[in-house]
């Protein structure tokens, strides 16, 4: 078990991992084999066709979700934390500068995609778990968008307030929603056990030998059984590879394979069920409670979602791939609860348009897959990646691996990738755009770094120009934030021609980003003395971590160097961008790369310097 979670039990941590880690995946049942019988996939309920899906979505669930998950993709641990991005990173050590180029690429298109499935997420699982009250009144279907709307916008409203509060009821809430899949699907099983059958991947083969071209395209409505497997590995340093496996096997597992199932048994007994399966394997008095508790499910489900997506946003951002935001911590113990306000709000204003724009769940199905696919194949490569330069396995078996489970995603993908018009544009021109943000921000801003470099002024010189012409000596500390740890900061030089003063002690800083998520705490601070009164200190953090100035004045005390933060300003360059004459692609990026700096948050209030202690001195840049 990992170190962080040695003070907690299994037991806690895997009720904790029910309730985050598989509340997407775990209404999948709501929509998944209604979607599968849908009009445009035009499939007739007959007993070969019925056993060809429940075959398919047991045995997806098996070779993904245990397999590919569970057992391979769980050991790409970058010091206990997971995620796409967190793949990149660590597939890229190790390799060729081209070779890390490609997988840099592939691992934004994938956090572009996750992007997509973050705002399709909470639209699709609220709608779906609202359909259910047609079952019993259907004249109330024209309430559901509105209703979905408000449910939604309480969902994000409330997010501020941060997941500590209310995260412990989580895992009780999702434990009572698998318990009821597994009740009402074990009910339709025990009247029609024949069902079982389906288990045996015969029915899975026979499918595709008959049905040829539909069997493909039904693959679209297939995939929505494993949607959120992407969470396992997310969330791995949340809870550790051990509680979200035990969750997984002993009780999400065979709860959604008895659900499954359960539906199959109900259609191959009353045909007129495949319009929504799901509701109707309940009894009707017990559909309303049935969609209250699948409604606080979805909303479970869909705050996993959110949460991931300021995670990752925090990680973009800590690795350079994203501007500064504001990020607010809303747990005293735990780290990695945080909201950030103006993700917050786009996803919500992007989830509104998606309701709004596509109103059923039925028809985001399209859409839903090709984000979830499209990860599920970067994932696969990244992770063979990772096994061959970071594990040391066998190169041969690796391939083979790897082209075992390509030959899983690739069909899934590209039978998803098929209705780009009916709805699949949504997530591919979310991923494209998040791709070209990220790539725009890396690329200018190293550009700029380079630009800052070269107009930096060397030590030597600098300690040159002091000696001859000495400057007057003011009492306190200066604190010169630099975006490089190369030369002098241009704050330091306007402070010395303008002003003509020095400080009795110069502190030249600079923040830095490792590519893992923390580093320990002694190797955060490096001080170097460069001349008599002049030091440079390098912080270094992990892209989990948030630097905050009282930890650096912390950890500075620790080696010699102490603070008073009343004595001490911070002087930082303000840097006026200026677009230079180039190509029309280059200076529409230029363009872009201004705009987000203008809106980027600033330096000092990201490492929350008082502002009354920060001295600002502007200069200006070409791009």
């Amino acid at each position: 078990m990992d170190n962080h979670h040695n003070s907690q039990s299994i037991r806690q941590l895997t009720v904790a991992a029910i309730g985050v880690v598989y509340g997407d995946i775990g209404t999948s049942p709501l929509y998944t084999v209604q979607t599968c019988f849908s009009s445009e996939l035009g499939f007739k309920p007959t007993p070969d066709v019925i056993f060809g899906f429940l075959s398919l979505i047991f045995w997806a669930q098996v070779l993904v979700v245990s397999v590919k998950y569970l057992a391979f993709v769980l050991r790409a641990d970058n010091k206990g934390e997971g995620g796409i991005l967190t793949l990149m990173s660590l597939a890229g050590r190790n390799t060729s500068f081209r070779t890390t180029t490609v997988l840099l690429i592939l691992g934004l298109i994938g956090g572009g995609l996750f992007y997509g499935d973050s705002i399709i997420t909470p639209a699709m699982s609220v709608l779906s778990a609202l359909e259910g009250v047609q079952v019993i009144a259907p004249n109330l279907k024209s309430f559901i968008v509105p209703v979905s709307l408000i449910v939604l916008f309480f969902l994000f409203h409330i997010q501020k307030h941060g997941t500590a509060s209310v995260g412990k009821f989580f895992g009780p809430i999702m434990i009572v929603w698998f318990l009821v899949l597994a009740i009402l699907g074990a009910k339709q099983i025990l009247n029609n056990p024949s069902v079982l059958q389906a288990i045996h991947p015969k029915w899975a083969i026979h499918f595709f030998v008959t049905y040829k071209a539909a069997s493909f395209l039904s693959l679209g409505a297939v995939v929505l059984s494993i949607t959120g497997g992407e969470a396992l590995y997310a969330d791995m340093g949340h809870f550790g590879k051990r509680p979200i496996r035990l969750a997984w096997f002993s009780f999400v597992s065979p709860a959604l394979i008895l659900n499954y199932f359960g539906q199959g048994a109900l259609i191959l007994s009353d045909k007129s069920t495949i319009d929504n399966p799901f509701y109707k394997l309940a009894p009707e008095w017990a559909v309303v409670p049935l969609v209250i508790l699948a409604t606080l499910a979805t909303i479970i489900a869909s705050q996993a979602v959110i949460s991931g997506a300021f995670s990752m946003t925090r990680q973009a951002v800590r690795m350079g791939y994203f501007p500064n935001m504001t990020i607010m911590h809303t747990s005293k113990y735990e780290a990695g609860q945080i909201y950030m306000p103006f993700v917050n709000w786009i996803l919500f204003w992007c989830i509104l348009i998606v309701v709004v724009l596509f109103r059923e769940s039925s028809k985001l199905a399209s859409a839903y897959g090709i984000a979830v696919t499209g990860t599920m194949a970067i994932t696969t490569i990244l992770a063979c990646y990772a096994a061959i330069y970071n594990w040391d396995w066998n190169k041969k078996l690796v391939q083979y691996i790897g082209a075992a489970l390509l030959i899983i995603d690739i069909p899934f993908f590209s039978s998803n990738l098929i209705k780009v018009v009916d709805g699949g544009w949504l997530p591919l021109s979310v991923g494209i755009l998040t791709f070209t943000v990220m790539a725009i921000w890396k690329w200018e801003r190293f550009l700029l770094l380079r630009q800052l470099s070269r107009m930096s002024m060397p030590l030597d010189q600098f300690v040159n120009l002091v000696e001859k012409n000495a400057p007057q000596k003011v009492p306190g500390t200066a604190v010169y934030l630099s975006r490089t740890p190369q030369g002098i900061p241009h704050a330091l030089i306007h402070n010395l021609n303008h002003n003509h003063v020095l400080h009795e002690r110069i502190v030249l800083m600079t923040i830095r980003t490792q590519d893992v998520p923390y580093v320990d705490w002694d190797k955060h601070i490096e001080l170097t003395e460069l001349a008599p009164n002049i030091w440079r200190l390098s912080a270094t953090y992990g892209f989990h971590e948030t630097p905050d100035v009282d930890d650096l004045f912390r950890n500075s005390a620790r080696m010699g160097m102490t603070f008073n933060l009343q004595t001490t300003t911070f002087f930082l360059s303000r840097e006026t961008l200026l677009p230079t004459q180039r190509s029309i692609f280059a200076e529409w990026r230029a363009k872009l790369f201004i705009l987000l700096s203008k809106n980027s948050l600033r330096t000092n209030d990201f490492i929350h310097v008082p502002a009354d202690r920060v001295v600002e001195m502007g200069i200006q840049v070409s791009v």
